[in-house]
């Protein structure tokens, strides 16, 4: 599986939405901005927040986004076992599934990152 294609494509197609529907967007991006700079929790901890939530509720593009951040944000692949599991644990089989997902695209970015 190609997760930077992934990646880039969903980039792409939102950049396309984005023109679609400028109003929603700058709201969404407002929205974004304020949970980002607001708050007590550093962008890690909020980025496996959102990674949880990805793969509790089964969205692939979420994932892999939410990941490429993590690694960004200088998120370790230990700790990223340990948020899966707790995802897992809170989802069930579907997370379980999901949470390979995002293990698979970690390594693959990394790999990437690394060549």
């Amino acid at each position: 599986m190609d997760y930077q294609t992934k990646i880039d494509t969903m980039r792409d197609e939102l950049r396309t939405l984005y023109k679609a529907i400028p109003e929603t967007a700058k709201g969404f991006s407002a929205l974004s901005k304020g949970v980002k700079e607001g708050g007590v929790l550093g962008m890690k901890e909020k980025e496996f927040i959102a990674l949880g939530i990805a793969v509790g509720v089964r969205c692939e593009p979420c994932i892999v986004l939410h990941v490429e951040a993590l690694m960004k944000e200088g998120a370790t692949r230990e700790e990223l076992g340990d948020v899966l599991a707790m995802a897992v644990q809170m989802g069930g089989g579907p997370a379980m599934m999901y949470a390979g997902h995002a293990l698979a695209c970690w390594d693959e970015l990394a790999a990437a990152k690394e060549a």
